[in-house]
């Protein structure tokens, strides 16, 4: 028997995989596809990240609460070195991998359920409920693709034309 899923539910798994897959994860590729392979790797001070960082981050992230954490894959997360990493990690690597991500949280996603989206787990010493854990990373990964958007702004100092708002007719005798 296939586990229940409200109409509710199921609008809130879409919409964390739209804007996973479909939203972020192509600005990051087009951002990471804008810089060079020493740009991928900058840090404008000591306290910042670089954009390699941040996708190897989003990486640990997304497989530690989602594919291992919802989805009870085995998982070994070394976040330090998630941002103490100076590359070069190629820039095809690090779109294989963060794709790769991307595509199995999308695959536990699709499979959660009421029950599991209620149910609580203790993810990076969290207690959470599996919805709170689908939404933590949704809005993280958010965070940080704004992040490196930035830095490719940054770095090629024009406007990356990602926002494009819906055109508005004007009804009639207004």
């Amino acid at each position: 028997m296939k586990p229940k899923i409200t109409h509710i539910a199921s609008m809130f798994i879409g919409g964390s995989q739209f804007l996973l897959a479909k939203e972020n994860l192509p600005h990051i590729v087009e951002c990471l596809q804008q810089l060079s392979e020493e740009e991928i790797w900058w840090r404008p001070n000591s306290s910042s990240n670089s954009a390699g960082n941040l996708v190897l981050h989003l990486c640990g992230n997304v497989r530690q609460w989602i594919i291992a954490g919802l989805g009870g894959a085995e998982f070994r997360r070394e976040r330090d070195r998630e941002f103490s990493e100076q590359g070069p990690i190629p820039r095809r690597a690090l779109i294989t991998q963060l794709r790769r991500t991307v595509r199995d949280a999308c695959r536990v996603l699709a499979r959660l359920s009421d029950d599991s989206l209620s149910r609580k787990y203790k993810i990076q010493g969290y207690h959470v409920t599996g919805l709170d854990a689908a939404l933590h990373v949704t809005v993280h990964f958010g965070y940080h693709t704004g992040q490196i958007i930035y830095i490719t702004k940054l770095k090629r100092a024009r406007d990356l034309r990602f926002t494009r708002l819906p055109v508005v007719k004007e009804a009639a005798g207004h």
